[in-house]
């Protein structure tokens, strides 16, 4: 049973590791990965994007896209699935389950079109209610003071119920006779919460944490690239959208493969960073 999954690892994620060294060659296409001559220095390709005029830019906007998300993406779907786990009416319950999961199954090219729907400067839904109240109209879409929001707050609405359903899972298998010694105790709904059923999901919490790390560097590439625009790309141009146009669409493949393997390292000293720490709490995936 475990052989197609381990077959799946080593096909789509570990033989093509093999290409990381096309960040230590001057690859050429015609001449494949072996015939490409290795870069003089060996880092050439690395200081190239280190001494690009970008990399500050690059760096901090995928450093804060990725912590807005973060900080504000783990709360939502935990406080929804408390809410959910109290909820004593199973078709309300139900009902609000489907409705904040559905979003998850919708492409960010549907969502920037619902976007378009309320946030259009001309047409959109939110300016019309503005325009009512006498406040001129914003073009959210590119601005650079509301961009950033818009990023974190539709990533948080697309992820919302499909993150509570992982800790209502975790809150399913806490032992309810710890509910009821503590109703006999007297205890409180919120007293419950917060000695009974945060502490039961907090190893979940630890281990998604560290696996959001590990996907820390990449800040939501297709999001960003279906919803930016060149007039944003100060605060929304990532080290990946940067990749895209320059390794891909430029084809400076060694230069795309550099940054890459440079992000990648960010996100290994991440995730056994915060992995190490876990430990102390009694967490950690390893």
């Amino acid at each position: 049973m475990l052989l197609p999954g381990l077959i799946y690892f080593i096909i789509y994620k570990y033989i093509p590791m093999y290409g990381v060294v096309i960040a230590f060659k001057d690859f050429n296409i015609m001449d494949g990965i072996m015939g490409s001559a290795w870069a003089d220095p060996w880092y050439k390709h690395f200081k190239e994007f280190y001494d690009s005029p970008y990399f500050s830019q690059l760096l901090t906007n995928t450093f804060l896209i990725s912590l807005y998300k973060l900080i504000f993406g783990m709360v939502p779907p935990i406080l929804l699935a408390l809410l959910l786990h109290e909820c004593r009416f199973l078709w309300y319950k139900r009902i609000i389950q489907t409705l904040s999961y559905m979003p998850h199954f919708l492409s960010w090219v549907i969502i920037y079109g619902i976007l378009i729907a309320f946030l259009s400067e001309s047409s959109g839904l939110l300016n019309q209610w503005l325009k009512g109240l006498g406040i001129e109209p914003i073009n959210f879409l590119t601005s650079l003071d509301w961009f950033r929001t818009i990023l974190v707050g539709s990533d948080i609405w697309q992820n919302l119920g499909w993150g509570a359903i992982i800790y209502l899972a975790g809150m399913s298998g806490i032992n309810p006779e710890y509910y009821e010694a503590a109703r006999v105790d007297g205890a409180s709904r919120l007293r419950m919460i917060w000695h009974i059923t945060l502490p039961g999901i907090r190893n979940l919490i630890i281990l998604l944490f560290i696996l959001h790390l590990g996907k820390f560097m990449e800040a939501g590439f297709e999001q960003i690239y279906i919803l930016y625009n060149i007039q944003v790309y100060p605060v929304a141009d990532i080290l990946d959208t940067w990749v895209f146009r320059v390794g891909l669409q430029q084809m400076n493949f060694s230069l795309g493969a550099a940054v890459g393997l440079f992000k990648s390292i960010i996100g290994l000293v991440l995730v056994l960073s915060a992995n190490r720490l876990a430990k102390r709490w009694g967490g950690g995936i390893w």
